[in-house]
């Protein structure tokens, strides 16, 4: 199974792992289930001498002691369906500036001044986290709200993290500094990324944050841009069977194929690529440490020469890597994980008011109008070789409105706030849980799971709950409708106790 194509199947079967043992869960997960797939047992990786081990010990339990089995499957699927689960909230909306700088206050405990982002490693750049502190510092003019954003967005431009010749960002930094990447690059990082670089760059006109928001489009039109309008999910860390091979150098290659001694240099030392290498065998990967304002200086040139002279090196470099063997595509096409990179595009163009993004912008729209919307606003999940296959869950139906919604405020063309309603209308309608006032992430058309979960908190994606509260409350904005709005506030209401009272900052 596909997590990213089935992620309500990846919830229920992760959180049966979780409370069948304790053990640190991840993927590839598997899963002893009865006939109805009723879990009884869950665990990650397991090599071949173990895995034999637990098949024969279920076997022999099944033999022995079914009943055993029965009741584990049982307790396993009530608690499965019970967790997480938050209950309606009454009485009146509460929600203050006050408990706000609370929520405030225990997050930014946990950024590291330093380095950026929340302190320790591996490091995920979570771009739904610095959106908070950025919407923080607009409201309340919090310096070191937006010191914390600037920084991080500083460190990961300049970073292992970042393609610094290609564009576009990793999935995550192994350490602490943002040096070495896990080089998996995802369309969802890099949609939401965007944005956020989009956002900051309205604040700061830092040209850096510029450099990265068109770096980073040119590599998802170059890489990840299917015919059809949509964009593909991802590129695999490994090419060739060597992780990061592709993307790594060592200072031979980058000299010889620059073929001039004085920019060798200024790109070696601009790029902290070392004759030993600064990685594995001798390899470099491309980070930064220095400004371009002092790096300039120690090179007696003007900061646009500098940039001048780096552009052709990093595109000699870049027409040299093609010839190597690419890391592996995944070309299926998910509606949520593109709704991210549409508004990634509306939000670049607000920022840089590049006629080019707006454009490309309006194609993906059409595609997921025309290729992932059926006429009754139902969506789906994925695209992939002309076909779609699997109904969309609640995050494909917020992000997806979250994104027809920014359409609308850079066309002004009202087609597009009435099709996010239709869409909202039909989350509601078959998605909307009136008993507590979330949103199932699965629809009431669909196959029913063992346990119909409700997503309350935001991941390396933000969470569908958040997400579709915060599209009912600006679409019912601009629509006029009252009941969008106290939708969302109710749900504000309902969760405020569990992020107001959480140690550990969580966002919903």
């Amino acid at each position: 199974v596909d997590r990213e194509e089935r992620p309500d199947i990846d919830d229920v079967y992760m959180t049966a792992c979780q409370l069948s043992g304790g053990r640190s869960c991840g993927w590839p997960l598997n899963v002893f289930a009865m006939p109805d797939g009723r879990p009884v047992w869950a665990g990650t990786y397991f090599p071949k001498k173990d895995w034999m081990n637990i098949l024969n010990t279920f076997a022999d339990k099944q033999k022995t002691s079914p009943q055993e089995l029965e009741q584990y499957a049982s307790q396993l699927t009530q608690g499965i369906q019970t967790s997480e689960l938050i209950p309606k909230r009454e009485g009146a909306f509460d929600f203050t500036p006050e408990k706000l700088d609370g929520i405030y206050e225990k997050y930014i405990s946990t950024i590291d001044f330093k380095e950026g982002g929340r302190k320790g490693a591996p490091k995920f750049p979570m771009p739904n986290n610095y959106d908070f502190l950025l919407r923080y510092y607009y409201k309340t003019k919090n310096t070191r709200a937006f010191e914390a954003v600037d920084l991080t967005l500083t460190k990961l431009a300049m970073g292992g993290i970042y393609d610094q010749i290609g564009g576009g960002f990793a999935r995550y930094s192994t350490d602490g500094m943002w040096k070495v990447p896990h080089f998996e690059k995802m369309l969802y990082d890099n949609g939401q990324l965007i944005s956020l670089y989009a956002q900051a760059y309205s604040f700061t006109k830092n040209p850096m944050y510029k450099d990265v928001i068109e770096q980073s489009l040119t590599f998802v039109e170059r890489e990840l841009l299917d015919k059809s309008g949509g964009f593909y999910s991802s590129l695999d860390a490994d090419s060739d069977g060597e992780e990061g091979k592709y993307y790594v150098w060592t200072k031979n290659e980058i000299d010889s194929i620059l073929g001039d001694e004085q920019l060798a240099k200024i790109f070696d030392d601009y790029y902290e690529v070392k004759k030993r290498g600064n990685w594995e065998k001798g390899q470099n990967i491309l980070y930064r440490r220095t400004g371009d304002k002092d790096f300039a200086g120690k090179f007696d040139l003007t900061e646009a020469a500098l940039k001048t002279k780096l552009k052709k090196a990093s595109d000699k470099l870049l027409a040299a890597r093609e010839n190597r063997v690419h890391p592996g595509l995944d070309d299926k096409i998910l509606t949520a994980w593109n709704a991210l990179m549409l508004k990634g595009y509306v939000d670049a163009y607000k920022a840089l008011d590049n006629e080019k993004y707006r454009e490309m912008a309006l194609t993906n729209a059409k595609f997921i109008t025309t290729k992932a919307m059926d006429k009754d606003f139902r969506l789906n999940r994925n695209f992939k070789d002309g076909k779609s296959s699997i109904n969309a869950f609640l995050d494909d139906y917020a992000l997806t409105i979250q994104a027809f919604t920014a359409l609308y405020e850079i066309t002004f063309d009202e087609q597009w706030l009435k099709t996010a309603d239709g869409l909202a209308a039909y989350a509601i309608q078959h998605f909307y849980d009136k008993e507590n006032g979330f949103f199932n992430y699965t629809s009431d058309v669909d196959p029913a799971l063992i346990a119909r979960k409700q997503e309350l908190s935001d991941n390396v994606i933000p969470g569908s709950n958040s997400s579709m509260a915060r599209a009912l409350f600006t679409l019912g904005t601009y629509l006029y409708k009252p009941d969008y709005i106290q939708m969302a506030g109710q749900m504000l209401h309902s969760v405020e106790p569990n992020i107001v009272e959480n140690e550990n900052p969580t966002f919903f």
